[in-house]
């Protein structure tokens, strides 16, 4: 059947980046029926999605705004129109049951999830909070139309969005950059990852243990930048092996310690379930984009990527009961101090200098490291203490005699492979002595915080956002407290102070001892 009217004011282009991996969630009904503007008006509050799908066709395309295509309709002719309708009378002849209303069926799994892991579908939205305006409103009129057969070209895909860049919830100005969630740049996160690694391990392993891995990197940090982040500390040295040796003597090894206490792998499905029921826990479902990998040195991270807040998950270290932890790490710490930083006056560096703020490390990442193992049965601080003591002996060893050494605290050669190259990342020759310092900041925060827990006001460490304790009481006077997003596990003080003495019991750590390290 002939289309009645059909206003398309821009070419139709094929996506030219893969998002296969990436999801994000809504609690959005499963279907949007758009029959006019006035639609928009109906979506229930928190984040829209403009997700079209056109005709049977499994691809996404995104119609121009109503303002737009106004000023595109006045170079269509009424020629070009005509043309238009011939050529797409065949094609929808055969689709004669398609409904004239367009129903957009969103991609959705049973855990509530819009996925965009089925090939070759293309992903398209824009989230935007309830509280935002919208300058341009959305029109579509006529039946679905099919897309021509794919061309056959190289060009990179990417996807499109119509919508102004959404305001929330931005963590920190990106300008297309990937930024940490702190604020800074990730360019010395990303110039330090080796892109040889796998050649480099099966090198490593065929040599039985003995090759000292020559790393190589696509765009290679700064000497001096390097610089800044090589020179390892020895100050918590003996509390770090102290930590790992009380875990051996209860577990007898890591890997028994790792099955006991952090339970199996997670299949996907089970992450995204995981994952979307801590997000309605905290009041952020819809807010984050997801993106699962194997690709990752870390076990997860969150970072800003484009202005849009994003958590990376290492599917290969996802396990049962470490899960929400790390859950508490990178949202309920990392992303609720990045949102609330937003509001405060030192939310960029002019800000912070004024004020003569300290570094945000090593709160942040000490901090995070809490919630990670908060509410454990065994609370042990193995990951933070292997990490210290992994970079320690890096300053002082080559790739080779490092990877030995840690044998003593981990059996399993890809574990210890994994801990040595965050170790030994940024190098090139790791037959040399030379350290990536920045993973000694997790056991040093969490001492100094442990330290000092009965004097720190932890709700409102959150609420100011990314500053370090020692700074809360000073900046209570020039803080914006109202309306700031504090995580459930903060709600209940003494529950919270509770669990932080049983960190402190289980890891045989003492006031005494503390004291006499940080004053």
């Amino acid at each position: 059947m002939m289309l009645e009217s059909i206003r398309v004011t821009e070419k139709l282009h094929w996506p030219e980046q893969e998002l296969s991996k990436k999801s994000i969630l809504n609690p959005e009904e499963h279907k949007l029926t758009i029959k006019n503007e006035s639609s928009l008006q109906h979506l229930s509050s928190g984040i829209l999605k403009d997700i079209f799908t056109t005709g049977t066709s499994s691809y996404n395309v995104l119609l121009q705004s109503k303002e737009e295509k106004k000023h595109h309709s006045q170079k269509l002719s009424s020629a070009h129109h005509k043309r238009h309708r011939k050529s797409t009378k065949s094609s929808t002849t055969s689709r004669s049951n398609e409904h004239r209303k367009i129903k957009v069926p969103l991609p959705l799994l049973s855990s509530g999830w819009y996925c965009t892991n089925r090939q070759p579908s293309i992903f398209i939205a824009s989230p935007v909070s309830s509280s935002v305006k919208f300058t341009h409103s959305i029109s579509v009129a006529g039946n679905s139309i099919g897309l021509p057969p794919r061309p056959k070209s190289k060009a990179k895909r990417h996807y499109f969005s119509s919508l102004t860049k959404p305001k929330q919830p931005q963590l920190s100005k990106s300008h297309g950059k990937e930024v940490d969630v702190s604020g800074r740049k990730l360019c010395i996160l990303t110039a330090i990852k080796p892109s040889n690694v796998e050649k480099e391990k099966f090198k490593f392993f065929k040599s039985d243990f003995t090759y000292n891995p020559q790393f190589e990197y696509a765009n290679p940090a700064l000497p001096n930048v390097l610089a800044k982040h090589s020179q390892a500390s020895n100050k918590f040295l003996k509390q770090s092996v102290s930590i790992m040796e009380r875990t051996l003597k209860k577990y007898g090894s890591y890997e028994k310690f790792e099955q006991a206490t952090g339970g199996s792998l997670l299949p996907k499905s089970r992450i995204w379930n995981h994952v979307r029921k801590y997000m309605v826990k905290e009041g952020c479902l819809g807010e984050i984009v997801v993106h699962l990998t194997e690709d990752l040195l870390s076990r997860a991270s969150m970072t800003v990527v484009n202005g849009r807040p994003t958590l990376t998950i290492n599917v290969s270290t996802a396990r049962e009961h470490w899960l929400e932890g790390m859950l508490r790490h990178e949202i309920g710490t990392h992303y609720f101090r990045g949102i609330n930083n937003n509001s405060q006056p030192w939310c960029n560096w002019t800000g912070r200098k004024k004020l003569g703020l300290k570094p945000i490390n090593p709160t942040e990442e000490g901090l995070a490291s809490i919630h990670s193992v908060l509410f454990r049965k065994d609370p042990f601080l193995w990951r933070a203490a292997l990490l210290y003591y992994t970079v320690y002996q890096a300053s002082q060893m080559s790739f080779s005699q490092l990877f030995q050494d840690v044998g003593r605290f981990v059996k399993d050669p890809n574990t210890r492979w994994d801990y040595c190259v965050r170790a030994k990342r940024g190098w090139t020759d790791t037959s040399q002595p030379g350290c990536f310092s920045k993973d000694q900041v997790y056991l040093d925060g969490i001492l100094q915080i442990l330290r000092y827990r009965e004097s720190i006001d932890f709700h409102l460490l959150m609420a100011l956002g990314k500053v370090s304790y020692e700074d809360v009481d000073r900046l209570k006077e020039f803080a914006v407290i109202e309306n700031m997003r504090v995580p459930h596990f903060l709600q209940g003080h003494i529950r919270y102070m509770e669990h932080l003495e049983k960190i402190m019991e289980v890891n045989e750590l003492t006031d005494q001892e503390l004291q006499d390290l940080i004053v």
